[in-house]
Order: C-alpha cells, then structure tokens, then sequence
C-alpha cells in the first residue's frame, strides 16, 4: 500500500473535518490531518487509516463517505444536526460500524498515551473551518 501523509491547517481541508482520506489517480492513498498537536494528529491519523482500510475491504466507496459527510455538515449548517456530533455516528452514515470501530481503538490509544478523551475532543470541536 502507498500513502502520504500530511498535517495542514485545519481551514485546508477539502470540508470541515479533521481527517480526510482519498486515493488518487495513481492509487496513491493520501492521508490529511489538520494540525492540533503530535498525538492528537496521531490519534486522528490513527483512526482515518483504521476506517479507510475497513471502509475499502468491505467495498464501501470513498464517494459514498464524502458524499454523506459533505452532506451532514451542511445539514449541521441549517441546524439539523449538533455542533459535537460526528457524521460517522450517525445511523445513515454509510461507514457507521467502520467509524465505530476506529474510534473504539482511538479511544483505548488515547488513553495508552495518557490523553484526556473529553479535552481532545474539546479542541477538535473548537477548530473553525
């Protein structure tokens, strides 16, 4: 497997997330976590691979994920959905079960490196986009 892996400000990513994964023309799979700091970069970066070779192994496409998060956030826009939620946590989430997964796995990694879950989440929540 080929990837690249790049931390960039958060206003640079393709939609307001902190983890975004896409496979290019060249098969190439590219990785992009908005910067907040080493192990909470890790920790994101962690769990995106998690559910990207889940999401891929079990046939669910890319387009499918992006489509339905592009969608959320715009739905959270017009107030449809809360500020804290995420996207993968939602029923319809075509990757649920994949983002579950990596988040009980982000989780356990968090709490191995001595990270507080609810401050992480707390600067994740504050990023602007």
């Amino acid at each position: 497997m080929d990837i690249c892996i790049k931390t960039i400000p958060h206003t640079e990513q393709n939609y307001d997330t902190v983890g975004d994964y896409w496979t290019n023309e060249d098969g190439l799979v590219e990785f992009r976590i908005s910067k907040i700091g080493d192990d909470y970069e890790f920790l994101v970066l962690i769990h995106e691979l998690i559910e990207q070779y889940l999401t891929k192994r079990r046939g669910i496409t890319e387009k499918s994920i992006c489509e339905f998060d592009v969608q959320y956030e715009e739905e959270r826009k017009k107030g449809l959905h809360p500020k804290d939620a995420e996207p993968g946590d939602d029923l319809k989430a075509p990757y649920r079960k994949e983002h579950k997964f990596a988040t009980l796995l982000e989780r356990l990694l968090a709490h191995e490196l001595g990270v507080d879950w609810e401050e992480y989440e707390d600067i994740v929540m504050s990023l602007e986009y």
